[in-house]
């Protein structure tokens, strides 16, 4: 396990790498200046002075690798706007981000595993009628449009819950937009639920099971859950990851002040430190979780072994 583990870490060093390479490319190359939209002076040496005192006189491949030298210490760099440490924004902004995202994963869990089961254990049904229409409808909606009605609804009609912010960090605040951010994961695990456990129902030890006098309930907890969970969970760490990128529109929409947000202000403000730093976060952590999801496959299946 140590050596598999230490294997995954250095595979994902040249996938960092590439990533950060493209976002300094990208913004190295895109038209506009960073100095013109901050200093209200026109004059060409005072551009000049600022190009330098931020480092941007250089040429790209010195910046670069002062960038890589500056990221193997830690170092995300300094935000050209507020000249704070980009390291210290992201790490205000990494815990409303993780509550989105841990709350969307748990109600897209909580309920759309159980719709799935339902579904699979009763095919042909009402059940898995309504379930499967919940499910393409759940992946249809477009996360802002869907946001927008929950604001709609439940702040402005009814006054339940806040339309927007993040005030005390409270629960209250959190419920529309977890919501609109697990909606689309919640489809996507009770499709991928249902179809994971048609498949085990069929399979041979299933029947061997059935045949040796084994109730339905045992079969489905003992044989049928057991081998689905290895498929819902690649589901889950899939869209924990993908959950990350996602965010952007839905902490927007309610000003939620995550990595997303401060991802999608630091491009409208060509912060470069800032848009590089947000961008790595958001991949370290899809990364991760597909590292967890990888050592998680070898406890829920004995059978899984890494050399």
């Amino acid at each position: 396990m140590l050596s598999f583990l230490i294997r995954r870490i250095l595979q994902t060093i040249p996938t960092v790498l590439a990533v950060v390479l493209l976002v300094f490319v990208l913004f190295s190359v895109v038209p506009g200046s960073i100095v013109s939209s901050m200093s209200d002076d026109s004059d060409p040496q005072v551009e000049l002075r600022m190009k330098k005192q931020l480092g941007l006189d250089d040429p790209v491949y010195v910046r670069f690798g002062a960038y890589i030298a500056k990221l193997a210490i830690g170092d995300f760099g300094t935000s050209f706007r507020t000249r704070e440490p980009v390291t210290t924004m992201i790490a205000k902004r990494t815990w409303p981000t993780l509550q989105l995202i841990f709350a969307a994963m748990a109600f897209a869990i909580v309920i759309g595993v159980p719709l799935g089961f339902i579904a699979a254990l009763q095919p042909g049904s009402i059940v898995d009628t309504i379930a499967m229409v919940v499910a393409v409808s759940g992946l249809s909606i477009a996360k802002f449009w869907l946001g927008l009605v929950l604001m709609y609804l439940f702040a402005l009609k009814l006054g339940w819950l806040p339309s927007f912010g993040y005030g005390d960090g409270g629960l209250k605040y959190l419920i529309l937009p977890a919501a609109a951010l697990g909606v689309s994961p919640m489809a996507l695990l009770a499709r991928t639920t249902r179809a994971a456990v048609l498949e085990i129902m069929t399979a041979d030890f299933v029947r061997t099971a059935r045949s040796k006098g084994m109730s339905e309930t045992r079969v489905v907890k003992w044989h049928v859950m057991r081998n689905a969970l290895v498929i819902i969970l690649t589901t889950v760490g899939l869209q924990f990851g993908a959950l990350m990128g996602q965010a952007v529109v839905v902490e927007k929409l309610f000003s939620w002040p995550g990595i997303g947000s401060l991802l999608v202000d630091s491009v409208l403000q060509r912060d470069i430190p800032a848009v590089q730093g947000s961008i790595l976060v958001v991949v370290l952590f899809f990364l991760a979780v597909n590292l967890l999801i990888d050592v998680l496959y070898g406890v829920i299946d004995p059978r899984i072994r890494y050399a």
